[in-house]
């Protein structure tokens, strides 16, 4: 062998060598790992990491897993590799409340945040031709005045929907009795009928639903909360504080990896996800779907998610204030 050719094959040897250390993320598909079912907010998820994707050039597929009140998304998730192709879809469940529980063994500072995702704000509902009820004022009125006499539902019970609205009842010193329900579709058909009175509804329910539906107010102070329930009054414009601020009285999303996952790849993940979020387009169809980007940066994420647990303890309490309220009726 020439001295050339030995210099040519060292050379050739060297690149290949290279070659991995100088890939430049992303190199193949990314998974976000999703904790429920397939339905409207996985689609919500999924409008974000299409374009996401497309701002890395590559795809990001949504992945459903549920199980546990999201625990098992998140171990699934545990378990890859730190290298930034596999993203937590952060939602409340399994990101605070399982932890706060005694569920799950993390808390929300065990991941690096890339950007809040969307909320779903609640709100209180009452029928479309109810003339009782022209604005919360009157609701609250009604149950100062004929205490448990008002039927309402939040769906399924102890779920942050019923922890916001026993929270709102507690703040106003009103009470109404409790009808749980597994389904939410069940409440709006009783609410129809006029078995129930009102319900704590959320967007996508209000969204199929809105002509037999009238919006008192809407449990958040998220201005953007506003706009999905066709810009109805946020309940501080009553005067009204529930005691749960920013992202607690609503379900969201938070998208995570893991923490040990190099500073140039979250950088990278950070920056398209930024870039998908700001796109109009992206906005607009969230928006329609009934989610509203949240776009708290990373900074905030320790002030934003550090709070939901205390907040969410006091939902808790506000239920058992609700129980022992009716019980005492």
């Amino acid at each position: 062998m020439t001295i050339r050719t030995r210099i040519t094959a060292a050379a050739l040897g060297l690149a290949v060598l290279a070659g991995p250390a100088l890939a430049e993320f992303p190199e193949r598909n990314i998974e976000n790992i999703y904790p429920w079912a397939p339905g409207a907010t996985m689609a919500a998820s999924q409008v974000i990491a299409d374009a996401m994707g497309d701002e890395l050039g590559v795809n990001i597929s949504v992945v459903s897993t549920p199980g546990a009140g999201g625990v098992k998304a998140f171990e699934t998730a545990m378990a890859r590799d730190a290298d930034g192709y596999t993203i937590f879809d952060g939602y409340v469940a399994p990101l605070v409340i399982q932890p706060m529980r005694g569920n799950a063994s993390w808390t929300y500072e065990d991941f690096t945040p890339l950007w809040s995702a969307t909320s779903n704000s609640f709100a209180i509902a009452v029928r479309a031709d109810d003339d009782r009820f022209g604005d919360l004022n009157d609701l609250l009125a009604y149950m100062r005045d004929n205490p448990g006499e008002l039927r309402y539902s939040p769906g399924v019970a102890g779920g942050i929907p019923h922890m916001v609205g026993a929270a709102m009842m507690q703040a106003t010193d009103t009470i109404a009795q409790l009808v749980p329900y597994p389904e939410i579709d069940v409440a709006v058909r009783d609410m129809r009928g006029g078995i129930l009175d009102f319900m704590i509804t959320n967007p996508g329910v209000y969204t199929v639903n809105k002509d037999d539906m009238k919006i008192l107010a809407v449990l958040s102070d998220l201005e953007g909360a506003s706009k999905t329930y066709d810009d109805a009054p946020l309940v501080g414009s009553f005067d009204v504080d529930i005691g749960m601020s920013n992202l607690s009285p609503s379900g969201w999303n938070w998208w995570l990896v893991r923490k040990d996952t190099p500073e140039d790849v979250v950088a990278k993940l950070r920056s398209a996800m930024k870039a998908a979020l700001d796109r109009p387009e992206v906005s607009a169809r969230l928006l329609e779907m009934g989610y509203v980007p949240t776009g708290f940066s990373p900074e905030q994420y320790g002030e934003i998610v550090g709070p939901v647990a205390d907040e969410l303890t006091h939902g808790e309490k506000a239920i058992e204030w609700e129980t022992e309220r009716l019980n005492g009726l």
